[in-house]
């Protein structure tokens, strides 16, 4: 049962989101083929955006090619350059802050997946902070770390549908005649305490279509 991969079918998981053709089924959040919009997003919040530094772990797969098909495509439209950095391990942070430190971009896109950026949000968020670097992250929890913001499926949503599915296999229904369900709910949440502390506005158009913000 996946409760919110980001591309079953890319991964081998499933044959198709219609058809799963096995002994798995459940969601996906899309995630990475919401990487252009991210973008889009961090651009309109921080309009002075002109290169992005994108803080990804090599070992997920999915995080791989989000970084190298995704998002170039996406920072082309905007006319932003992306400048990759990868941790492969908890030691590798500090050495890749320091790193980023001495590039000065003017934002920070952080690839979610995996356990290795999940556990270490908090430390990433604290380093755009001291940095004054505008973030844009997958997870909300990101953004209550005090990441600037974050745009992604709605989990608490999806984790409702993960109940559904598991009453249906529970009752005797076969995975591969269980379609695998696409996100239908997104959010945008904003944190504007720190937005104040690293000295950004944000423009109201971004602010009125953000379904949190936290003050």
């Amino acid at each position: 049962m996946m409760g919110g991969g980001s591309d079953p079918v890319e991964e081998g998981l499933v044959e198709s989101l219609a058809r799963p053709g096995g002994n798995v089924t459940g969601l996906t959040n899309l995630s990475r083929k919401l990487g252009g919009k991210r973008l889009e997003l961090l651009k309109e919040a921080a309009p002075k955006l002109a290169r992005v530094a994108v803080l990804y772990d090599p070992a997920i797969p999915g995080s791989v090619i989000e970084v190298k098909e995704v998002l170039p495509v996406g920072a082309r439209a905007l006319g932003l350059t992306n400048q990759p950095w990868e941790v492969r391990a908890a030691d590798d942070f500090e050495r890749v802050f320091a790193a980023i430190s001495k590039q000065r971009p003017d934002g920070l896109y952080v690839v979610g997946g995996g356990q290795l950026m999940f556990a270490n949000q908090k430390r990433i968020a604290d380093f755009a902070l001291k940095s004054r670097l505008p973030s844009i992250y997958i997870r909300r929890e990101a953004v209550d770390d005090g990441g600037l913001m974050s745009y992604g499926a709605d989990l608490a949503d999806s984790y409702r549908r993960v109940a559904y599915y598991v009453d249906r296999i529970l009752k005797g229904a076969k995975p591969t005649d269980l379609p695998v369900e696409q996100p239908t709910k997104f959010e945008l949440v904003i944190n504007l305490k720190t937005a104040k502390q690293i000295g950004l506005m944000i423009p109201p158009n971004v602010l009125a279509r953000a379904d949190k913000v936290i003050r």
